[in-house]
């Protein structure tokens, strides 16, 4: 999981809105979004290993392997999860808590390039 609460604060901050809603989009099939818990790590793994779990890189258990063994679980794991997110602002901040950080979730056992298109409307 790969924390990027950071960069969306900033980028919140520099648009000049106070008040609105901002709409996250990871343009993938193989990764999705979470808002979790950014102060213990063991949330994180423990995480990781249940969908590990769930869908486990088993190529007997998929017709769709086409990428490696983690292609077709990697896609469960996406469905079951989500590919965007909405937080409101408030006074120009991120209406997070105390808390949550935003993370993309890699459901491929590589490192993979990934996209996510922010878009904030508001006053």
């Amino acid at each position: 999981m790969y924390e990027f609460t950071s960069l969306v604060t900033r980028w919140v901050a520099a648009s000049g809105i106070s008040t609105g809603l901002l709409t996250l989009f990871i343009r993938h099939t193989s990764a999705s979004l979470l808002i979790q818990e950014n102060a213990d790590s063991d949330v994180l793994a423990d995480l990781d290993q249940h969908f590990r779990r769930l869908a486990p890189p088993d190529p007997k258990l998929y017709r769709h392997t086409a990428e490696g063994a983690d292609d077709m679980p990697a896609h469960i794991r996406t469905a079951l999860t989500s590919t965007h997110l909405s937080i409101p602002v408030i006074g120009g901040q991120l209406a997070l808590g105390t808390w949550q950080g935003i993370y993309v979730f890699e459901h491929r056992d590589q490192p993979h390039r990934r996209q996510v298109a922010l878009h904030l409307f508001g006053e």
